[in-house]
């Protein structure tokens, strides 16, 4: 029975927004006839003590509605970590748990921008960000990166002036540059004297590969007072499926964030959030095990891109993605359709702000052997050109 009454339909003004900007599409999974070297997901199962956690979680009966900032237990230990990354104490009341990283940055962004307000980005940097800042009717400001990825500091200071929010990540997807104490101790000091916030997003600071310790925004005095700071228990703990974030940040502006997480998302699932405190407690040992795995991955898809020709492949010091640059007078969404006829996936570095265009991003999430086989692919697809 089919009850088609001819609705006009017209979707909302948010949906349009998003639709006529966004630059975001499904990857796929590596299948017989296919290798993806564009999913940005570990490609390691939850670590044993995780999974136990949450069987355990479960037999207690922790299966109804949590509170809606989340689990008091997880948002302590969480204020103790942050604490501890700061130098100074943070504050449970701070934390609000949210569905994944997503969807703190979203309620977050949701919560501090108002229609007509500046947002500014990187560019390229993580595509989420515009489209959610079309939604909430802000105007996206995107500054270009250096030749080196990093931040051109003399453009990034002209643009913000009079900007309500700076959003970024790091380490950084699609480049796995990892901004330094100095690039975040400018941002807060041209900052100085003004109401701007900074959205810092960490979802990949436990995998960084130089010598020298990752610095949070957090920890930059600099930065204070203007911090909002977001994570997930995705990316270092391969938890991708259990959506589990956090933001914590400026009282007022996790107060608004939490209504809106509220209102959108509702209570994180129990279960979840006891696994992700296992992961807070015993996680420390399978992180370094994961991260050496991707220092090996990340060498030896540098080592394949470097035999390429026409193509110019990145250093990254985190995450697990490469963005190398091409030669070729081609579009990089049209390469990636070529490339995947060849049978292999990767990402249109357009994909990540106009500046990408000429970059394909990989990720090195993938298996040792599907990052050969990916390499020996994209090889093949390239020469033809």
């Amino acid at each position: 029975m089919t009850t088609d009454l001819n609705l006009a339909f017209r979707p909302s003004e948010p949906v349009l927004r998003i639709e006529s900007t966004s630059r975001r599409v499904q990857q796929p999974q590596s299948t017989a006839d296919l290798v993806s070297l564009a999913m940005g997901e570990p490609n390691f199962d939850t670590p044993a003590p995780i999974r136990e956690a949450a069987e355990r979680a479960m037999a207690e009966g922790r299966t109804h509605y949590s509170p809606l900032v989340g689990e008091p237990a997880l948002r302590e230990a969480l204020a103790e970590k942050l604490s501890a990354q700061a130098g100074e104490e943070l504050l449970a009341a701070d934390v609000l748990v949210t569905q994944g990283g997503t969807a703190g940055l979203a309620a977050v962004i949701l919560a501090v921008v108002n229609p007509g307000d500046r947002v500014i980005i990187p560019d390229p940097t993580y595509s989420l960000y515009s489209d959610l800042i079309s939604m909430a009717g802000g105007e996206c400001v995107p500054v270009p990166l250096r030749e080196d990825l990093h931040w051109d500091l003399a453009t990034l200071e002209e643009a913000l002036t009079g900007a309500k929010l700076f959003v970024f990540c790091n380490p950084s997807n699609p480049t796995g540059i990892v901004h330094t104490r100095a690039e975040l101790e400018a941002l807060g000091e041209m900052l100085a004297g003004t109401d701007t916030l900074v959205l810092s997003d960490e979802a990949y600071s436990d995998l960084v590969y130089t010598p020298e310790p990752f610095t949070s925004a957090l920890s930059v005095p600099t930065l204070r007072g203007r911090t909002v700071y977001c994570q997930t228990f995705s990316k270092s703990y391969a938890m991708t499926g259990w959506r589990v974030g956090y933001v914590w940040g400026p009282h007022d502006v996790v107060a608004a964030a939490t209504r809106l997480h509220a209102t959108f998302n509702g209570s994180v699932s129990g279960v979840n959030q006891y696994a992700a405190l296992a992961a807070l407690k015993e996680g420390d040992a399978e992180v370094r095990r994961m991260l050496e795995a991707y220092r090996r991955r990340r060498a030896l898809m540098r080592e394949g891109l470097a035999s390429i020709r026409g193509l110019t492949a990145s250093s990254p010091d985190g995450a697990f993605y490469l963005f190398p640059r091409y030669d070729f007078d081609i579009e990089a969404v049209e390469l990636v359709g070529r490339l995947r006829e060849g049978g292999v996936a990767v990402r249109p570095g357009s994909e990540f702000g106009a500046h990408g265009e000429h970059h394909l991003r990989l990720s090195y999430a993938a298996s040792e052997q599907e990052i050969a086989e990916g390499i020996k692919r994209l090889a093949a697809g390239l020469a033809h050109l």
